[in-house]
This record gives structure tokens, C-alpha cells and sequence, in this order.
């Protein structure tokens, strides 16, 4: 983050918010560093001390609460007022995955005492969570997207698979039951009917969204940040291009680059104020070269693991926009900066994985401009070293499995 930026609060502090277990959280070290530079104090829910956020220079507590997303609701609720206690003071709660979004919103009134949690719609994060939820917003507001198909048991997500034609796309279809009971690891792009059958092995009601395959050679894929104030007036509005991902067309953005585009920023505002939406999102789209539409893929009710791409002129990202707004203060509107995005690890991970499958060289592994790391940064560089520590010993492996498609 570039020193210059407007005023924060340094009296009202953030928790970074996690339900389950994801240790490898560079979108909280983020949030913990474009926050803590800016003076305000920063608290973090982490798995264990080991975590890398947990040993950011900027995380002036870390809560180790580890959590599964199984547990009854209450429990979590109860956790959160029992760090809110600790703390002493009313705090802004940052979202890091859509458990935690849901959560929030849902429980904001036994929440309020602690926490100052944006008023959106209560039942909002949830339904824009699950895949099920968003298509029917998007078919209700005329936002385009992929064809999907919610089946209500194995035959009819097979027969739905065999109308549409191979591949197709399986997702989890709602939050905390992905953590409970997950239908797939990750989005999972099915290649045939064989491969469909073993993702769901057995008959008995399912929890899995069907998703029309959008082919990569005949689509780009965008990515669009944004912060929200009450009522889903657009506070910011970020777009770029998602370069890589890990899994590759499937995953986390391992490689993205900020750039300008009105178009899709337009949509994406006019999505978020036609439904209410109130606080930070990562909506990712594709655009489809064979009828020119931009297609939503999902919504994310909070800010996404790469949000640190995006910043203005003026110093701002979403996660500084929600405190402002949340504290107050105006959110200045300057343009945003152009510079790129990298997971070096997950990032060579993508691209060897993809240039092997392609039999070509691998491209973009060097910085072609202004680059923001996820891990690595010179004011802050233990959560980088413990992260190549804990994370980085597996890499050759399961590079050598993707590559050999084991």
C-alpha cells in the first residue's frame, strides 16, 4: 500500500472474520496490511499461532478460534462476542469467506453490541452464496449467466449433463454445507459422463449446482471488486482481467491485472443497487465471444483473496472503502491504478500445470509492471517466510500430480 491515503478512523479497529479452516489466507494478510498501515488496529480469528497472518506485524492480536463450519451456528455467534469482549471496543468485522458474511448479517442484531456490521438485507449474503440463490437474482434483474440446473438427485444430474453435452461444471451449491458436505473439493470441470458419475457416486439428495461449460478458447474471464453503502449505492468499483487461476479456469485468481472497464463496472453497480446489497463483494464474471454477453459466475459477499489488485489514485481499496463508510467518512472516487496481481506459488503451479497440458512454454512468470504479491511485501515479511514454510514443502508434488492428471 502507498503511504498517501485518506484518514481512517484509528479509534474504531477491524477483526478479520473466518469460518473454517484455510490457513493459507493471503486475502486476510492483506486486509491486515492495507488496514494496519493506515493506523488502524487490527485483530485477526486465525487456526493456530502458525497461521501466517497470525505473525503480520500489523495484526496487533490474533484470536485463535478454529472453527470447521459444522458447528451449531450459536457456538460461532457466541465466539465472536466472547473476541468483541476481548477487544473492548466497537469493531468493524471483515469477512473472509462467505461463511463468515453469512453469519455476520444474519446475526448483526445480537452482533451490534460489539461489532458495526453493514445493514444489508439479512437473508442477502446468504442467497447470493448460494449458486442456486444468485441464478435466480440474475434471472430476476436480467443479469446474464451461465445455463445451470440445481438436480434434485443423480439421475436427473446426469440427464441434465447429457442434454447440455460435455464438459460441464460442478459446483457446491450453498455455504456451510460445501464445509459439511461437499459434493466436490473445489469448481470442478467434469469432462464425460464417467467422470460425473464418480464426483457423485450414489443416488440420495444432492447439494450441487450443474453449470454450463463456457469454453476458455471463446471467453475472457473479468473479475470486478466493489464496496457497497446501505440501500447498494456504489461507494467503489473495480474491474480486471483474471490472467490464471489455481485450479486452472476453475480456482483462486493466481495472476490478474486492473483494468478500466465501464462497462462491466456499470453492471455490476446496477446489480448491487437493484437488490440492496450493502458492503464488499468479489463478483466474477465471463465474457462470452460467441453472443458478446458478460455472464456472472458467482458472488462472493465479501472482499476476494486478490482484492489488493485494486487501489485508486487516491489510496483506497474496498476493504479501506468499508471502514470509511461504516465510520462515517466520504470514500474518495479517484480512478483506479493500473498494476497486476500474483500468488507466486499457486501462480507457477498454474502456469507450468497449463503449459504442460498445452505442451508450450509457460508465459507472464516475470512482473511486466507495478506487481502487488500476495505474501511478499519488505514491511511485513514474516506471514511470507511462513508461508513458504508451511505451504510451499508440497508444492513439487502436487505440481508433478496436476501435471500428470493423477
Amino acid at each position: 500500500m502507498q503511504p498517501h491515503g485518506p484518514e481512517l478512523d484509528r479509534e474504531v479497529p477491524a477483526l478479520l472474520v473466518k469460518v473454517g479452516h484455510y490457513p493459507d489466507a493471503y486475502g486476510a494478510a492483506g486486509a491486515a496490511r492495507s488496514l494496519g498501515r493506515a493506523g488502524v488496529p487490527v485483530y485477526a480469528i486465525v487456526e493456530d499461532r502458525l497461521t501466517p497472518t497470525a505473525l503480520s506485524r500489523y495484526v496487533r492480536r490474533a484470536f485463535v478460534r478454529p472453527s470447521t463450519g459444522r458447528e451449531p451456528v450459536q457456538r460461532l455467534v457466541d465466539g465472536l462476542l466472547e473476541v468483541g469482549r476481548a477487544i473492548g471496543r466497537p469493531s468493524i468485522p471483515v469477512p473472509t469467506d462467505d461463511e463468515a458474511a453469512v453469519l455476520l448479517a444474519e446475526h448483526r442484531a445480537e452482533l451490534s453490541r460489539w461489532f458495526l456490521v453493514p445493514p444489508v438485507p439479512a437473508h442477502l449474503p446468504r442467497r447470493l452464496a448460494d449458486k442456486g440463490g444468485l441464478s435466480e437474482l440474475c434471472r430476476a434483474h436480467g443479469v446474464a449467466t451461465p445455463r445451470v440446473c440445481t438436480p434434485a438427485d443423480r439421475a436427473e444430474l446426469l440427464a441434465t449433463a447429457r442434454s447440455w453435452g460435455y464438459p460441464v461444471v460442478l459446483k457446491n451449491l450453498a455455504p456451510f454445507t460445501r464445509l459439511d458436505r461437499p459434493a466436490v473439493g473445489s469448481t470442478t470441470i467434469v469432462p464425460d459422463e464417467a467422470g460425473l458419475r464418480a464426483c457423485v457416486p450414489s443416488d440420495g439428495p444432492l447439494s450441487v449446482l450443474l453449470q454450463e461449460y463456457l469454453p476458455q478458447t471463446d471467453a475472457e474471464d473479468w473479475i470486478t471488486h466493489l464496496c457497497c453503502g446501505p440501500g447498494g449505492d456504489p461507494l467503489l468499483v473495480f474491474t480486471g482481467v483474471k490472467d490464471r487461476s489455481w485450479p486452472p479456469e476453475t480456482g483462486v485468481t493466481t495472476r490478474g491485472r486492473a483494468r478500466s472497464n465501464p462497462e462491466l463496472a456499470a453492471m455490476a453497480a446496477d446489480f448491487c443497487r437493484s437488490i440492496g446489497y450493502c458492503g464488499t463483494a468479489d463478483l466474477d464474471w465471463r465474457l462470452d465471444h460467441r453472443d458478446g454477453h458478460y455472464k456472472l459466475l458467482d458472488f462472493n459477499p465479501r472482499n476476494g483473496a486478490q482484492f489488493r489488485l485494486f487501489e485508486t489514485a487516491d489510496g483506497v481499496d474496498v476493504v479501506r472503502a468499508l471502514h470509511l463508510s461504516l465510520t462515517g467518512r466520504p470514500v474518495p472516487s479517484g480512478p483506479q491504478v493500473p498494476r497486476s496481481f500474483r500468488v507466486g506459488r499457486l501462480d507457477l503451479l498454474s502456469a507450468t500445470t497449463t503449459a504442460w497440458r498445452e505442451r508450450r512454454r509457460p508465459w507472464g512468470l516475470w512482473p511486466d509492471g507495478p506487481t502487488e504479491r500476495a505474501w511478499v511485501c519488505r514491511d511485513d515479511p514474516a506471514p511470507a517466510l511462513m508461508a513458504a514454510l508451511r505451504f510451499g514443502v508440497p508444492a513439487p508434488y502436487r505440481l508433478l500430480r496436476s501435471a500428470l492428471g493423477r
